[in-house]
């Protein structure tokens, strides 16, 4: 469910609770707790707008979380680019 809930506001920008659940069977009050818990983990943030909480996606936590990835990735072929030359000799 939270997979989707990214995707869709990835796609369609910011949006309410109410589009979010459009098409689905999952309650408005679920729906907020995934997004509280994705909130939490600084991958949404929302925007009052009048009555209405606006839901958007926070790039900026992704693109980290990216980086630290790529980190370790080079790491793992640094490290198995050595375990193969200690092999091979």
């Amino acid at each position: 469910m939270r997979l989707r809930l990214i995707a869709a506001l990835c796609v369609g920008g910011a949006m309410s609770i109410t589009q979010l659940t459009a098409g689905t069977h999952v309650t408005r009050q679920a729906i907020t707790k995934h997004l509280d818990v994705l909130a939490s983990a600084g991958l949404v943030r929302d925007t009052k707008v009048g009555r209405e909480r606006l839901w958007e996606f926070e790039r900026a936590q992704l693109d980290e979380a990216r980086r630290s990835l790529e980190m370790i990735a080079r790491q793992w072929d640094y490290a198995l680019a050595k375990l193969k030359r200690a092999v091979e000799s």
